[in-house]
């Protein structure tokens, strides 16, 4: 079958739990970590982190997605033992006080996806798009969990050094079909495209790219997209993360007029309210 016939149910299946993407979902962020640009250190404690969870459910989140090391640019990489004794413990606490949440894990380690989806999560985030770990992939159709796959140029400590590009959609194009394939011979089907805004891009390459979603339109799957306070954001504006809620709204909202499925963001409530207002009745 041509990868480009694939055809995409408009939900995604966490462990029997549909979730339907006819209108926009998000995606609300638990970081457990120290060092994250914008909540490092926020939510360490169980207390914190569940106070947090319960937090993003009131207010609209469809998915949680729990990551334990930092991605930022210039981020250390953390041994498999620490991510995955920070993923364990997260995942368990948050499925057990929310049974019913949908958890989505940031990682693109097989060997913490197995643990986490072990403990109750439920979908796998990867930042690698399965170029960090080549055992990944074929894990993942194992598990027959949803799967989101991010363009990259590199780890985080050496991304921002690898920014050029030939012609930077026909680039990630080729990446996205390469890694779908490789998908669809793992036999994963709930997949998720993320054209991963700040991992090897420029500030001007993450706006040409907002601006051209519709190129990844080709691919007929879910875009989900993660542009929560980053420097493409708070950069252009001169300010700071934390001064940048109103400027993630209207990149988010831009997204969401070019198709965006999904919206992974620190700030649930203002995304909510930017989806039920591009999604409301018109007559």
């Amino acid at each position: 079958m041509s990868l480009f016939l694939f055809l995409y149910m408009k939900q995604l299946n966490f462990s029997g739990k549909l979730i339907s993407l006819e209108t926009p979902k998000v995606m609300g962020i638990l970081n457990v970590t120290t060092d994250s640009f914008f909540d490092g250190g926020s939510y360490v404690t169980d207390n914190a982190a569940l106070d947090r969870v319960g937090q993003m459910l009131d207010e609209g989140a469809d998915i949680i997605d729990i990551g334990a090391m930092s991605t930022r640019p210039g981020a250390d990489e953390l041994t498999d033992e620490v991510e995955t004794a920070r993923i364990e413990h997260a995942v368990r606490l948050v499925h057990e006080a929310y049974p019913n949440a949908p958890i989505s894990v940031d990682t693109w380690r097989a060997s913490v996806a197995k643990v986490a989806v072990d403990c109750g999560a439920s979908m796998i985030n990867d930042i690698s798009g399965g170029t960090f770990d080549e055992k990944l992939i074929p894990l993942v159709g194992q598990m027959q969990v949803p799967y989101c796959l991010m363009h990259t140029t590199a780890k985080p400590d050496k991304m921002q050094q690898c920014t050029d590009y030939e012609d930077i959609l026909a680039d990630m194009l080729k990446f996205f079909g390469r890694q779908l394939e490789k998908l669809h011979q793992a036999s994963v089907h709930d997949i998720v495209i993320d054209p991963g805004f700040g991992f090897g891009k420029t500030t001007a390459q993450n706006h040409f790219i907002l601006h051209n979603l519709d190129a990844f339109k080709v691919f007929d799957l879910p875009l989900l997209i993660g542009v929560s306070r980053k420097s493409m954001i708070y950069k252009v504006l001169g300010c700071t993360p934390q001064e940048s809620l109103n400027g993630t709204t209207v990149i988010n909202t831009i997204a969401l007029m070019q198709g965006a499925h999904i919206l992974r963001v620190h700030d649930v409530k203002e995304a909510v309210e930017a989806c039920q207002l591009m999604t409301c009745p018109r007559e």
